[in-house]
Order: C-alpha cells, then structure tokens, then sequence
C-alpha cells in the first residue's frame, strides 16, 4: 500500500493519474455529446427527455457516474498540485535549464492548462446547478408524460431550451468550450506521451486525432446553445 501512495504522491505518479483519468474523461465528453445532441431532434424534447431519463434512473449508469464525479475532483486537484510544483520549481534556483526551455518552447495551451481546466471546472459547476443539480434534487422541473412510460418524466429538454435563452448562459458555455478545445488540444497528446505511447511511427496520428477531437467536440456541443438561442 505505501509503494502506492508513494507512486500516486511522486511527480511521475501524478502525470500518470492526469493522463488516464484524462482519457478517461475524454471518451465521457464523447458519450454525453451524443446524448446531448438528442436536443437537437425536432420532437418537442421526447428524444432528449427519455434519453436523460434513462441516464438517470439506469442503475449502472448511476454507478459509474460516482466514478466519474471522483475522477473529475481527482484530475482537478491533481492539475493544481501538477501546476503549483512546476511553479515552484520554476521560479526556485533548483530549476533546470531543460524545465525552463521545454516551457517555453510549448505551446499556448501547454502554459495554460492550468488556467484552462480551471475555466472548464467553472463551466462545469454553471452546467451541472442549471440542469443536473435541478434533475436529480429538486422539483423545478415540470412533467411530462409519454406512451410507454408508467409515470410522468422530468422535462429537462423546456429547461434547457429557456435556459439557453440567456445570453450570458450561452457565453459561459462558449468561454467553457473555448477552453475545452485547447484544452484537449494539448491534453490529448500529452497524456500518449506520459503513457510512453511515443513513437515518430504513431506519433503523428495520435496529435492528429488530438487536434481533430479538439476541434469536432466542442463546435458539436456549441452548436447546441446557439441553435437553441436562435431557434
């Protein structure tokens, strides 16, 4: 157990704990991107408000959400401690001449990563008390009701499209999906590259599909509140 700790506590362990949990949360946004596009179905919210229905009452899907709130907290935490140790060693005497250059040779997004997920975790919390929070704790949400369904279900889909009403809610949302593209787009490769998966054979297509995911990604879920504010 003390070989663990030492692991997850050491610079390597915490770069390793970033990259998978990383990729883990990557493969998530992919996952809830297709269920949120469900908004986009011309069908008066049945596509969207059945599909969040069953993400929230599936009882497998409740419990890997438990997971997936520990990993969010732990690639946060982790992210903060990577970037204030980089700091310190940084503007200390015992920097290394490699550490300044490698920083300053990158790229905008690897500069700024920290202060990119600390936007993403914002947006975060704005998107999670607007809809989430509201689904699963209160009683704000109306009801609706569908052939096939022995009781009435949440109508998330009215509350998303009043909420995407508000300019300033569909700002947050593309400051936070803003962020997310550079975001991934440093994220992606580096996390190969914590991994070992380096190699100049596979390389190229590993930042390829990171610049093509960073890309696809957040213009699909942007598309989302702006159709809904000009709809």
């Amino acid at each position: 157990m003390k070989w663990i700790i030492n692991l997850l506590t050491s610079s390597i362990g915490q770069k390793l704990v970033m990259s998978l949990t990383g990729l883990f949360l990557i493969s998530f946004v992919i996952v809830h991107l297709i269920g949120n596009l469900q908004l986009l179905v011309d069908d008066g919210g049945y596509a969207f408000n059945t599909y969040a229905y069953f993400m929230t009452n599936n009882p497998l899907i409740k419990t890997i959400s438990l997971g997936l709130y520990f990993f969010i907290l732990l690639h946060a935490v982790q992210g903060l401690l990577i970037y204030f140790t980089n700091k310190k060693k940084s503007g200390g005497k015992s920097a290394s001449k490699y550490a300044v250059r490698t920083y300053e040779n990158g790229s905008w997004a690897s500069k700024n990563m920290a202060l990119l997920g600390t936007l993403i975790l914002f947006f975060l919390c704005v998107h999670m008390g607007d809809f989430w929070y509201k689904m699963k704790f209160t009683d704000d949400l109306a009801m609706v009701t569908y052939d096939g369904y022995d009781q009435p279900i949440k109508d998330l889909y009215t509350r998303v499209s009043v909420a995407f009403q508000e300019l300033w809610i569909v700002a947050v949302y593309l400051v936070g999906l803003f962020a997310l593209a550079f975001h991934l787009m440093h994220g992606f490769s580096s996390a190969f590259q914590t991994l070992g998966l380096r190699h100049k054979k596979y390389t190229p297509l590993i930042n390829g599909i990171g610049i093509t995911l960073s890309v696809i990604i957040p213009l699909a879920y942007a598309v989302i509140p702006i159709w809904s504010y000009f709809k």
